[in-house]
């Protein structure tokens, strides 16, 4: 079994006391596309970047977007199914604003408010009204003047221009909140939601953040992961338990996190590896919890499958949870419950995390990886795993 394939199965068994369970390897395979002619990648600064399961994505300073390692589905958006240890030019996408990446598909937001989506399409995550796996951009349908964009393993969710949320693709445990466990090929109404500033996606559960600093839940808690003080699943938006108001939110895996209006950093469901990062490792986590250490002067934060990073507000980056393959950039390869300092990064301004391993992107444009490279994620013309932060090809 190739090592990538293994992940990824061991990635659907780990979905213990959801609803579903998913075998890639026996997934619809993507489409014969026409080879498309690769184009010359010149340097060019970062302005945003996203992490998937197996790849990684970057937005140039010229609004383009490069993606690199794992293939298999099209994820990468370069017409073909070949997996890429270095950036790849997505085709047929320009002005893109933001971008982010699930378990195998990738979505993109334009300028024109527009939203594209590529990749793996089992469950409608593309958006377009098909299961078919594409490799190039496919359109979204019935969106426009979308503000934000985010998504989970198999789902993904657009803030509209009134701030109302829609969602689509896998819905077996209500992470589209439509109050309905069937799967949707185009975008369909969450309930209850309004004035949302952002949203975030886990394997089987979605969050969203109002204006106010409001955050409610839904999908799937077999550990706590939508914050309510229970296992309890939900089709509908609920709000997590004792939760102040907060400023950023993120989804990932099974876990769920926040930065305070007070700049504190806040997570909570699965546990066994510390990536609630209280400093233990039982759980799961039911409500919120304080990060250790971490109760002010944080920018920013991302999940990952198993773990977990944070941007200080001094640029610098922290990560918890599992260590696996290098996954937390300390030059180790173990677990810790508690916040350790990426080695050698600095001026970090952006993130983006997959199954053990994580980029960062510098205020000067740079790009970083650290962890698992199977699929050359790292994006540094090798498929060896690191345990420090290595350069991307081909980008600043």
């Amino acid at each position: 079994m190739r090592k990538s394939t293994m992940v990824r199965a061991l990635a659907a068994l780990a979905l213990i006391g959801s609803t579903f369970t998913f075998s890639p390897a026996a997934a619809t395979a993507a489409p014969a596309s026409p080879a498309i002619a690769p184009t010359a990648l010149t340097s060019s600064k970062v302005k945003d970047i996203t992490g998937g399961e197996l790849h990684n994505c970057a937005i140039t300073t010229k609004r383009t977007v490069r993606c690199w390692g794992d293939n298999t589905y099209g994820e990468l958006g370069d017409g073909t199914t070949t997996s890429s240890s270095v950036p790849v030019a997505v085709a047929n996408l320009t002005k893109a604003k933001s971008i982010t990446a699930g378990f195998g598909f990738t979505c993109a937001l334009t300028t024109s408010g527009k939203v594209w989506c590529w990749g793996f399409n089992a469950y409608g995550q593309l958006g377009n009204g098909t299961t078919t796996n594409s490799s190039v951009p496919v359109q979204v349908l019935g969106l426009t003047k979308i503000k934000s964009i985010s998504s989970g393993w198999y789902h993904a969710c657009a803030v509209t221009s009134n701030r109302h949320l829609k969602c689509w693709g896998m819905n077996s445990s209500g992470q589209l909140g439509n109050g309905t466990t069937t799967n949707s090929g185009t975008p369909v109404d969450v309930v209850s939601l309004t004035k949302v500033k952002g949203s975030s996606g886990g394997v089987a559960h979605a969050c969203a953040v109002t204006t106010t600093g409001k955050v409610k839940c839904w999908g799937n808690s077999s550990y706590g992961q939508l914050g309510a003080n229970n296992t309890t699943e939900s089709l509908t938006p609920v709000a997590p338990y004792n939760l102040p108001k907060v400023k950023v939110l993120k989804a990932g895996g099974y876990d769920t996190c926040v930065v305070t209006s007070k700049g504190a950093a806040k997570c909570w469901g699965f546990n066994a590896n510390g990536q609630v990062g209280n400093g233990v490792t039982s759980g799961p986590v039911l409500a919120p919890a304080q990060v250790v250490g971490l109760t002010k002067k944080v920018k920013t934060v991302e999940v990952g499958y198993l773990h977990v990073c944070a941007i200080k507000t001094n640029g610098k980056i922290m990560c918890w949870g599992a260590g696996t393959y290098g996954a937390l950039g300390n030059g180790a390869t173990t677990d810790s419950s508690s916040p350790v300092y990426v080695v050698g990064l600095s001026k970090a301004k952006d993130l983006g995390t997959g199954i053990y391993s994580s980029c960062a992107l510098t205020t000067s444009g740079k790009v970083r990886c650290w962890g698992y490279n199977n699929a050359g994620q790292l994006g540094n013309a090798t498929t060896a795993d690191s345990n420090l932060p290595v350069a991307v090809v081909s980008l600043p």
